[in-house]
This record gives structure tokens, C-alpha cells and sequence, in this order.
């Protein structure tokens, strides 16, 4: 009878140990494995399908050009789309996607960036799209890839070359986290549209507020299965403590309504960025409307910033 009762004691918390380990796994799988397709956008969005789908129409009838990193290496494969300006120029803007996107869902920025006279890049990201990569980096290895496609448009468009680093959500946090990379100084401005400040903070807020979950022990372990996998604990993937070392002009746009990255996190994104900083709360937003509400609007504010910082 002792042995039962000591044996059910123990079934307890092992069987709970076991269930964490489960449930940890299933949501790196689900969050950090990639897709091989584009999730439907949310709710909220569905009324600017007709103007998306105006937007990739549009850029799929452009003269695209597909650039390649690491082309002979098909496990570090990335591609991208080069979508060159109306007019000769030298100014070009590479555009960082969101989470589970590709460079075509970025259509929007690109038509945006075109009609200012800017040539185009839209990368694929690892694990998106027509890259390469068994999994999601959140921008930490991406903003490594993305250093490389900033050398490739100099070896392409030449050293006389301006270059504009933008995101939008995981694409954001990106060029957020580019920030405080050594960049070459044809790097001219950054703008980062609704990045998240951290990916431990991200996972945090999003296990709370759609699962109900605590952050302890479940981020700790995905932190350490990704550390396994990818080379890294969550803990590093910062946009805050890369944005420290900014000194590229930076301009920070974020939905007033956003409940997918809060913006709390635009406020400490701002606080910590070195370098000449604005700030832009879209009233009425949600989590990457800020174009949709208003593109013309949206796309005066990122002329002004720019026309500050690059020549004319």
C-alpha cells in the first residue's frame, strides 16, 4: 500500500513535468517552424483585401528582378525581389516583411516607395516564402542576411548608392535589431512600423493574453529548445538593446489600437534608440493598419522624415 501511494506521488508532478515539456514543444513548433504558405490575415484587415490584392497585381506586373543570397548553398538560400524605380536613382529601400509573409506581401510598401522614386528590394525571409530555413528567427538571424542584401545593392547600384532600412511588425524588429549592427554609411535612415521591443516580451504578452498561460516555465523552455535549434536563447533577440546603439536616423510608426504588439512597446523602443528619433502613433490603427487607414497620409509622413536625411 506504501509502495502505491509513494508510486502516485510521484506519477503527479512527473506527469505535469511531462505535459509542460508537450505543451512547450507544440508552440515552438507552432511559432517558430515555418510555413509553406501566407496565413490569412486577421479579421480586422479582411476590408483592405480588395486594395492588397490591387497592390501585389500591380507589383507582379512590374519588370522584378530575383536577386540571390548564398545561391550555391540550398540550406542558406535566400531570394529576393528587386523592383527597380520608374527613373534611374539612387536611392533603394529594402523592405522587411512580417511573421509568416514574404516579400509579395509587402506589395502595399513597395508601390508606396515606387511612386517616391525608390528602387525596391523585398526579401524573402529564412523561413518564408522562397528562402531557406527549417525556422522563424523573429529578425535575429535575418538582421544578419538583411547586412547582406544592403552589400549586394552596393555591388549592384554602386558606393554612390542611398539605402533606407524598413519593417513592418517582425519586419520592424528587424531593422530594429539592424540598428545596432556596423552598417555602412549608405545606410541613410531607418523606419520601423510596429516592432515588438523583445521576443521574450512578445511571447510573454501574446501566451497571456490568447492562452492564458504564464510566462514561467513555459518561455524558459521554448528558450531552450531554440537554443538547441538555432544557436540562441530568446533572451537575445532584443530590439531594445540593439536600438541602444543606434545612430542612424530613426522613424517609429505604431497603431493607437494595437493589441498584437502593444504600445508600450513603442514607447520603450523610442526611449531607447540612440541616434535623431521620431515617433508616430496612428490614431485608430490596429496592428499594421497604420498604411491601411490611410495611405496617402502614411505615405506624406515617411516622405518628410526621408527628405530630411537623404539628398535631393
Amino acid at each position: 500500500m506504501k509502495k502505491r501511494r509513494w508510486m502516485a506521488a510521484l506519477a503527479t508532478p512527473f506527469m505535469l513535468v511531462s505535459a509542460t515539456l508537450l505543451a512547450s514543444e507544440k508552440l515552438y513548433n507552432f511559432a517558430f517552424k515555418r510555413v509553406d504558405y501566407v496565413p490569412e490575415t486577421s479579421a480586422d484587415k479582411q476590408k483592405y483585401a480588395t486594395d492588397y490584392w490591387a497592390y501585389v497585381d500591380w507589383l507582379q506586373r512590374q519588370p522584378l528582378q530575383t536577386w540571390h543570397l548564398h545561391r550555391d548553398d540550398t540550406a542558406n538560400q535566400l531570394v529576393a525581389k528587386f523592383v527597380p524605380a520608374k527613373n534611374p536613382s539612387r536611392r533603394t529601400v529594402i523592405v522587411s516583411h512580417g511573421y509568416k509573409g514574404d516579400g509579395e506581401t509587402m506589395a502595399n510598401y513597395a508601390y508606396m516607395f515606387h511612386n517616391l522614386g525608390y528602387n525596391v528590394l523585398l526579401p524573402d525571409d529564412r523561413g518564408h516564402g522562397q528562402s531557406a530555413g527549417r525556422y522563424i528567427s523573429f529578425g535575429w538571424q535575418d538582421r544578419h542576411d538583411y547586412a547582406d542584401w544592403v552589400q549586394q545593392v552596393l555591388q549592384k547600384m554602386g558606393h554612390q548608392a542611398e539605402i533606407v532600412l524598413f519593417g513592418v511588425s517582425m519586419g520592424g524588429a528587424t531593422v530594429e535589431m539592424m540598428s545596432g549592427e556596423v552598417l555602412p554609411p549608405q545606410v541613410k535612415a531607418i523606419i520601423a512600423d510596429c516592432g515588438y521591443t523583445s521576443l521574450a516580451d512578445e511571447l510573454t504578452y501574446l501566451l497571456k493574453r490568447q492562452f492564458h498561460l504564464p510566462k514561467y516555465p513555459i518561455v524558459p523552455l521554448v528558450s531552450f529548445i531554440n537554443r538547441h535549434r538555432m544557436g540562441y536563447f530568446i533572451s537575445d533577440v532584443s530590439s531594445v538593446e540593439q536600438l541602444r546603439h543606434n545612430t542612424r536616423p530613426i522613424f517609429f510608426i505604431h497603431g493607437e489600437k494595437d493589441v498584437y504588439v502593444p504600445s508600450w512597446m513603442l514607447k520603450q523602443n523610442y526611449q531607447a534608440a540612440g541616434g535623431p528619433k521620431q515617433m508616430w502613433q496612428v490614431p485608430n490603427a490596429s496592428h499594421a493598419e497604420s498604411f491601411w487607414v490611410d495611405p496617402a497620409t502614411y505615405e506624406k509622413h515617411v516622405k518628410t522624415f526621408l527628405n530630411r536625411y537623404l539628398t535631393h
